[in-house]
């Protein structure tokens, strides 16, 4: 690791790095700051999580012209809190030097947008259908760009973007940086770079790198329609500070949460459907601790950067394994311990087995835990609590109370009765969850994965048997444009 002053960054930058709480950098910051501070153009072959924001941020701001009253960087980025969030980060690292980044997206009143937009930005962060809104109305003027991010390619062409990002990139002037991450380098992704990227530099960061060292992760096979049960024996018996569960489609992230809601869980649920003030108030619910756990699907939880993150449910198992490091790189951040626990049935054991070859990790087996061992475990946490409440000397106005109950009952019984009172017994009201088909990797394909039944040849298929392949292969799939619903019936 080097630190962020051997990387020739100037004093402004390391000082508001210094504030962040930057010392060190990733290895995918070490490799490609460096470069991009002497005008290369660079793919990034990294994983959410492993500091590519600053990775491209930093350099922005260093190379961009304060002074300079126009739109110098963009940034494209498949989600709306992907926006959000590195806008906000490159916002933080350029803080002292008044480099100002600007995020627009679809759900956000575009009327709104047009007014910040007017207050001369430096860097405009965007996702890829109010970017081309903009761009046809003029409110967004690229003849000053010299920088471009393409942030999480992969994801894009998995959402059908890759047309929309080409006539974003034949809009910008061809004198210009242009930086490509991505988790995964498929022939379409390599294609975009050869076609508009000079003579780029390829950096990748290694598969142990792209693991979480501080996770504990493990799995539980387990019969499709007892996993909820399962789910709130976990909950009460780790009692999760801030807890994320992962559906594989918006039905079931639905689901889950008016289950949880019903068995009185404190939860939150998100997804593409949602409208963007929702979506907003349920993230700053999250991030401030006033709900434990949020339910969310793959797409919507791109970018979600929330400290404090102990656990990470897979309610069902990530569709492949890049997805797989992203979810589990939810948690285990900033130095801190975290445990993801993926739930898998016996005909998803092959996909759970691959994703362990690609991680380059064992899996750890646990046992399902059962109603009494989730009763113990939320009498051990009314023990905590007590205890803490001694330790913080909470009880001293309650002394001469107990004192008079203390000369009438017995003492046992009466921590008896206390724990009794303050511990949260398991619920077993009924819920309805629809079961779904297991998600299994196919044999006959070049590597991708499939649902239940056959239907194509490689590529990825998922959720509903039969459906159509998520990689564009033809026929891509209809734009989502992050504007709330999607044109398309997508169901991530």
């Amino acid at each position: 690791m080097k630190l962020f002053n051997e990387l020739g960054i100037g004093k402004e930058t390391l000082k508001a790095l210094e504030n962040m709480g930057f010392e060190e950098a990733t290895p995918i910051q070490t490799s490609t700051i460096p470069l991009l501070m002497e005008g290369k153009d660079v793919i990034g072959q990294a994983q959410t999580g492993t500091g590519k924001t600053a990775a491209f941020g930093v350099p922005m701001v260093e190379m961009l012209d304060p002074a300079e009253g126009m739109v110098q960087g963009l940034v494209v980025a498949p989600t709306r809190e992907l926006a959000v969030q590195v806008a906000e980060e490159i916002n933080r690292i350029g803080q002292i030097k008044k480099i100002r980044a600007l995020p627009i997206y679809g759900g956000q009143e575009i009327g709104r947008q047009i007014k910040s937009l007017k207050n001369k930005p430096h860097i405009v962060v965007g996702t890829p259908g109010r970017l081309m809104d903009h761009m046809r109305r003029k409110t967004i003027r690229m003849e000053k760009i010299s920088m471009v991010v393409l942030d999480e390619a992969d994801e894009m062409l998995n959402m059908g973007f890759i047309e929309d990002i080409e006539t974003i990139l034949k809009e910008v002037p061809t004198e210009r940086q242009t930086l490509l991450f991505s988790a995964t380098m498929p022939k379409p992704i390599q294609k975009l770079g050869e076609q508009f990227m000079q003579n780029p530099e390829l950096i990748r960061t290694k598969a142990k790198e792209m693991t979480v060292d501080l996770t504990e992760q493990s799995y539980i096979e387990i019969m499709e329609r007892k996993k909820f049960d399962v789910l709130c024996n976990l909950l009460d018996i780790q009692s999760p500070e801030l807890g994320i569960i992962f559906g594989r489609t918006k039905k079931r992230v639905d689901e889950l949460y008016e289950a949880l809601q019903k068995r009185g869980y404190s939860a939150e649920a998100i997804h593409g459907d949602l409208t963007q003030s929702r979506r907003d108030q349920v993230m700053r619910r999250f991030k401030q601790g006033q709900v434990e756990l949020l339910v969310a699907t793959d797409v919507a939880a791109r970018g979600l950067d929330i400290s404090g993150v102990t656990h990470v449910y897979n309610f069902d198992i990530p569709q492949d394994p890049e997805s797989y490091v992203h979810r589990v790189g939810r948690t285990g951040r900033a130095g801190k311990t975290g445990e993801a626990i993926t739930f898998v049935t016996s005909r998803e054991m092959d996909h759970l087995r691959s994703i362990e070859q690609s991680i380059k990790k064992k899996i750890l087996r646990k046992s399902a835990p059962t109603l009494s061992d989730a009763l113990e475990g939320q009498q051990r946490t009314a023990v905590e609590n007590l205890l803490q409440i001694i330790e913080n000397k909470e009880y001293l106005p309650y002394q001469e109370v107990a004192r008079e109950l203390l000369e009438e009952n017995d003492s046992t019984l009466m921590v008896a009765a206390a724990l009794k009172l303050i511990t949260k017994e398991p619920v077993t009201i009924p819920v309805k969850i629809t079961e779904q088909e297991p998600l299994r990797r196919s044999r006959k394909s070049s590597g991708g994965y499939k649902g239940s039944k056959s239907g194509s040849k490689g590529g990825y298929k998922g959720g509903k048997p039969g459906g159509k392949s998520r990689w564009n292969s033809g026929n891509s799939r209809k734009k989502t444009d992050n504007r709330g619903k999607s044109q398309s019936k997508n169901k991530w």
